[in-house]
C-alpha cells in the first residue's frame, strides 16, 4: 500500500483545479496528476476518519 495517498480532495489546488474532471485515475481512486501536491493544512488522521466513515 502506498503511503501517500493522491486524492483530488486532499490536492492543495483542488480550489483552482482545471484538471479535475479530465484527469485519470487507477484502481483504488488515486488520481495520476502531475500537478498533485499534498494539502498540508488536512492531518493524516482526518483522512482516515473520513474514509473510514464511507
Amino acid at each position: 500500500m502506498d503511503a501517500e495517498k493522491r486524492y483530488c480532495s486532499v490536492c492543495a489546488w483542488r480550489a483552482t483545479c482545471q484538471k479535475r474532471f479530465s484527469i485519470t485515475t487507477d484502481s483504488r481512486g488515486m488520481v495520476n496528476c502531475i500537478e498533485f501536491t499534498r494539502d498540508l493544512t488536512i492531518k493524516d488522521s482526518e483522512i482516515e476518519e473520513k474514509e473510514n466513515r464511507d
